[in-house]
This record gives structure tokens, C-alpha cells and sequence, in this order.
């Protein structure tokens, strides 16, 4: 979350116009992320985000988006609700850019989370991956394996303006990459830490589905895996692994395929945000309040995976 397009009173005052939600009281920039402007709205029947989509996030693809929250929330994700028009439409348009009204979640993310936290969490991935089973609609995934060779391509040497030898490794994590038909649907594909919050040391709200797509459950995990099992010194956390893995098996087993391509989903996931940080800190937007995420984090994740040779190795 960032803000990257400044809203007027007057201009929330036209937008809010076709909401039942009163008007407005308080209206704040949130400045986390990197995605799309979001403000925090209070109004007088209630507390909301209002999200303004921008970069790559298209409007085309916020039906899938919106109408997965919907789905999810109708069976008992705690995610943020669309709230709809007065003419039911899901989402508007605001100083030119597709707006939506979503529900705000109370909860805090943590920056450290402990091994039972990631048991949560795993159960949580779990669950939204049986609850998207029965969500009609579909949509590839635009950063998925067949995207890593063209965006390395487009980062070329320049890896290595960010940290020495970056442009060998991202060749290495390509190098031999390929994963294994394995079974697939609707996945979150961004659930890192800052995405799930926690109060009463439970899991209060799941955000951000602006990534969701159809594509392997094991990647999803492996996502997962990446994004919560390394320390702050980026050091693989082995009872983390366990408690992610186990909690993940209390919704949904995984299949013998699934578990011996863990450490191949791993690499490619590790891969995938490394070139995707990199891309955006190498093009940041001056405007937005905050300073991309650190691509390095992902280079020593991905040296890790490139050694690992078992899944028995992440706690599996």
C-alpha cells in the first residue's frame, strides 16, 4: 500500500456519493507497499479502505479480484469485503483510476513472527485453498515461471548496480528450472507477513489478494515458505518450517509430487521476488511515500534453495 494519487475532499465527496456509507469523517494516506493509493476513510457508518488502482493492477482484472474476496468472505476468510454501490457495482473510478470501498480489518502483521504464528498461517493458506475451490472465475498467473527469463532479461547487468554477482545468480536460479504438473487452483500468491493479521494472538485478517491468479497450491506454499521461515539475518528457520508445513496439513494434505518439488517451487519463488524487487527499485516512482522492498533479502533466500537438495531439509 502507498499513495501515489492525492484525493481531494471534493473529489471523496462526488466518489462516497454512490455509497449508502454517509459521509466522510476522517480520510488518511496509508504509505505501506508498493501496489496502489489507499487511504484510510472513516465515515459515519463506519471504518473502510478506499483503494485506488494503479500500476499492475488492471481494471480489468477487478472482477476476479474483488469477486474473490466476496467468495472468501462468504466463507468465513477473514479478508477485507467489497463494498458494493448503490448500483452493486464492486468498484468505481476516482481521479481517473479504478477506486473500490473494502471493510477494514482490525489486527497488526508481525515483523518477527514465531513458529506457532507460521502454523497459522499455514492453516490459513490452507483454507483459502479449499474455500476458492468452488470460485467460478480464472486467471493466470502474469508473474508466474513463464515470466522470470523475460524480466531477467529486462534487468540484464543492472542486477548488479544493487549488489555484486546478482546477475550470475538470477542465471543460476533460471538455470534448469522447471516445475512438475501439480495439483492447482485458486492460490493468494503474496501472503507474506505484512499481509496477515494477528490480534489476541489469532489471525484477525488475510489482505491484499491483488496477486491471486490460478496456479499449483505447492508454489503457493512455497511462497509461504519464503516469506516466513527466514530470520532477519535471512537465515532458514528450521522449527518455523515444521510449524508452517504442519499447519498447513491440518486443511490439506500434500501429495508425494507436491512435497519432493518443494525445494524447485521454493527456488522459483525466491527467484520470482528477487526479479520483481530488483525491477521495482531499479524503476521507483519518485512520487510514492515509500521506498521499494530490498531485492537482496530474496538473493540470500535463493542461494539457500539452490543448495537444498530434500524437502526433508525445510522441515517437511
Amino acid at each position: 500500500m502507498a499513495v501515489y494519487t492525492d484525493v481531494s475532499f471534493e473529489d471523496l465527496e462526488r466518489f462516497l456519493a454512490a455509497y449508502a456509507i454517509g459521509s466522510a469523517l476522517s480520510f488518511k494516506g496509508i504509505a505501506e507497499g508498493v501496489e496502489n493509493s489507499n487511504y484510510f476513510l472513516k465515515t459515519e457508518r463506519g471504518v473502510f479502505v478506499l483503494t485506488l488502482y494503479e500500476k499492475r493492477v488492471r481494471a480489468g482484472d477487478l472482477p476476479f479480484f474483488l469477486g474473490l474476496m466476496e467468495h472468501l468472505s462468504a466463507r468465513r476468510i477473514p479478508c477485507p469485503l467489497p463494498v458494493r454501490g448503490k448500483d452493486g457495482a464492486l468498484f468505481g473510478t476516482l481521479c481517473g483510476r479504478p477506486a473500490a470501498v473494502l471493510t477494514f480489518l482490525n489486527g497488526v502483521s508481525l515483523s518477527e513472527p514465531e513458529p506457532a504464528h507460521c502454523a497459522a498461517a499455514g492453516a490459513a493458506l490452507a483454507a483459502i485453498h479449499d474455500a476458492g475451490r468452488d470460485f467460478a472465475q480464472t486467471r493466470p498467473n502474469a508473474l508466474g515461471p513463464a515470466s522470470w527469463s523475460e524480466l531477467a532479461k529486462r534487468i540484464g547487468s543492472r542486477a548488479d548496480e544493487i549488489e555484486p554477482g546478482l546477475a550470475r545468480l538470477i542465471a543460476q536460479g533460471l538455470d534448469g528450472l522447471s516445475f512438475p504438473e501439480l495439483p492447482s487452483g485458486l492460490i493468494h500468491a503474496d501472503l507474506f507477513a505484512d499481509n496477515v493479521l494477528f490480534a489476541g494472538g489469532e489471525i484477525s485478517g488475510v489482505i491484499d489478494f491483488y496477486f491471486a491468479c490460478t496456479d499449483a497450491f505447492a508454489y503457493d506454499l512455497a511462497v509461504l515458505l519464503n516469506a516466513w521461515c527466514f530470520d532477519a539475518e535471512g537465515n532458514f528457520d528450521l522449527a518455523r518450517g515444521k510449524n508452517l508445513f504442519a499447519g498447513y496439513g491440518t486443511h490439506r494434505a500434500l501429495t508425494e509430487a507436491e512435497t519432493a518439488a518443494m525445494p524447485m517451487l521454493a527456488r522459483g519463488a525466491a527467484l520470482r521476488f528477487l526479479l520483481t524487487r530488483l525491477y521495482d527499485l531499479l524503476h521507483h516512482d519518485m512520487r510514492a511515500l515509500v521506498r521499494p522492498k530490498d531485492p537482496r533479502e530474496f538473493a540470500r533466500r535463493l542461494r539457500f534453495h539452490l543448495g537444498v537438495r530434500d524437502a526433508s531439509e525445510y522441515g517437511l
